[in-house]
């Protein structure tokens, strides 16, 4: 093992090395957050790629095409979906806002009134995203080091916290497209082959599996269904993703560079369905499905090999965790603690921007790592944040966008009422059930209606303003410029 040892130790070393480097081209709130607005295609589409195909995308993937076959693709198919849905219908239009969060666009289209409150909820969602992104930390570590629990957790964080520290964006945005590099090649160059080659082959699979497990609907339509309306309709709204969004340089990269990325996840997810289905038949006895991908990896792949996937796995899970912190750390400075303490920085405070979302970010790092070493349900953790952000969000962001008589009064409604429907759901039925999306979301799109309808239209002045900003036609928001390359 030590040369898979040495593999692993040279990548973290990276890791830290690009977050120095990027800490270096950090100079304004732009440069922090979103790294200036500058990224082109190549860039874009690699980091859009690797923040959306994280640990629950590889381990969890595989671990579904353990148990379901080839259907196990459709919870990561359905992620490229959405990405594929977000980046050719609405990209190019978030791209303009100009903006950092999704909270200051809910500001923008209903006159200021939705940024706390919606916070709240996209606050709640990132830090459980990075906690369980931080909590795959263990089982990878385990297989290299049979590292302690806590230990790695705290390991594999620290490092995370480190970099997206230093740099923010730019330095995320540099370790990301290394993280792109070594996913693809560990797990669709070098894991998928092998792991059919020693599967004996499609034919070999096929004779030895269920013929449920080549049915492209054998994991079931409920399943599909809630997929769809969680993962799908959750990259609309995520501001983890938005934050991407809003790196790109102009509305062709993110509208074209977000396509290939979604395309990307697409074959990704039949690789990890692919990958699973073979160790099926290598190990039709596992204890758990999600020890498929580690089982594989460590009793098939050659010396120096194990080393690089491996690393791809690690690689899936920094890039999930540190786009969760970032965007954690970003709404909790610009729309929960500034809002609340009521104060906007007067120009020429750039410097002093940058300092205060550093101090964010490893805070809300320290929160995220301590959260992970008390939780231990990863599904539970995930579910209970993309339930929120679905159904607390979704029907305000997505009205906001397509229907110009929603309302601010409607908007606070809808997250409230869908928020706490589905809180109260989850609590009735339990974390794990459907129904808390399913009505959570009915109900936070009636009351959206219903209240909307009923209040007076927003009013024309926030409209034109709206109008403007999502054709490009005004300067960014602050004291923030327009960078001079666009």
């Amino acid at each position: 093992m030590a040369v898979d040892y040495t593999v692993i130790v040279v990548y973290l070393a990276g890791m830290l090395a690009m977050g120095w480097w990027g800490m270096r081209r950090a100079k304004s709130k732009s440069d922090f957050l979103v790294a200036g607005r500058r990224l082109g295609p190549v860039m874009y589409s690699g980091t859009m790629a690797a923040i959306v195909l994280g640990g629950a995308s590889t381990i969890g993937g595989v671990g579904l095409g353990y148990q379901y076959g080839l259907s196990g693709a459709w919870m990561v198919f359905t992620i490229g979906l959405g990405l594929l849905a977000l980046s050719v219908f609405f990209s190019a239009r978030i791209a303009r806002l100009k903006v950092y969060t999704v909270s200051e666009m809910l500001d923008l289209r209903y006159g200021g009134r939705a940024g706390v409150i919606s916070g709240v909820v996209m606050w709640a969602y990132t830090l459980m995203l990075a906690v369980t992104s931080t909590i795959a930390y263990a089982t990878i570590f385990d297989v290299l080091f049979d590292m302690n629990r806590t230990l790695a957790i705290i390991l594999g964080g620290s490092i995370v916290v480190a970099y997206s520290t230093l740099g923010g964006m730019w330095s995320i945005t540099l370790t990301d497209m290394v993280q792109f590099v070594v996913k693809t090649i560990g797990v669709l160059l070098l894991l998928l082959p092998i792991a059919v080659v020693k599967a004996g082959g499609f034919s070999e699979m096929k004779a030895k599996l269920p013929t449920t497990y080549f049915d492209p609907l054998g994991i079931g339509g409920e399943t599909i269904f809630t997929y769809v309306l969680i993962y799908t309709f959750g990259m609309l709204i995520g501001q983890d993703i938005w934050q991407r969004v809003f790196t790109a340089r102009g509305d062709t990269t993110a509208k074209w560079g977000g396509t290939v990325a979604g395309t990307y996840c697409l074959v990704y997810a039949l690789a990890g369905a692919v990958i699973g289905t073979a160790a099926k038949v290598l190990y039709p006895t596992l204890p758990s499905a999600d020890t498929a991908f580690a089982t594989i990896v460590k009793d098939e792949l050659p010396v120096g090999v194990r080393g690089l996937v491996l690393a791809a796995a690690l690689a899936a899970v920094m890039s999930t965790s540190s786009g969760a912190l970032i965007a954690c750390a970003t709404v909790a400075n610009n729309d929960i603690w500034s809002q609340l303490r009521g104060a906007v920085r007067p120009q020429g405070e750039e410097h002093d921007e940058v300092k205060g979302n550093r101090v964010f970010i490893l805070v809300m790092g320290i929160a995220v790592i301590c959260t992970a070493i008390a939780l231990n349900n990863v599904v539970e953790a995930l579910t209970v944040a993309y339930n929120l952000l679905v159904g607390g969000l979704l029907v305000p962001i997505l009205g906001g966008l397509l229907w110009k008589r929603g309302t601010a009064q409607g908007a606070l409604a809808s997250v409230v009422v869908g928020g706490l429907a589905v809180i109260g759901l989850m609590a009735t039925y339990g974390i794990l059930a459907n129904e808390p999306v399913y009505y959570g979301l009915l109900s936070s799109l009636v009351v959206y209606v219903a209240v909307s309808l009923a209040t007076p239209a927003t009013d024309a002045a926030v409209l034109a303003a709206w109008r403007d900003r999502l054709a490009g036609r005004s300067a960014e928001p602050l004291s923030e410029p327009v960078p001079a390359h666009q």
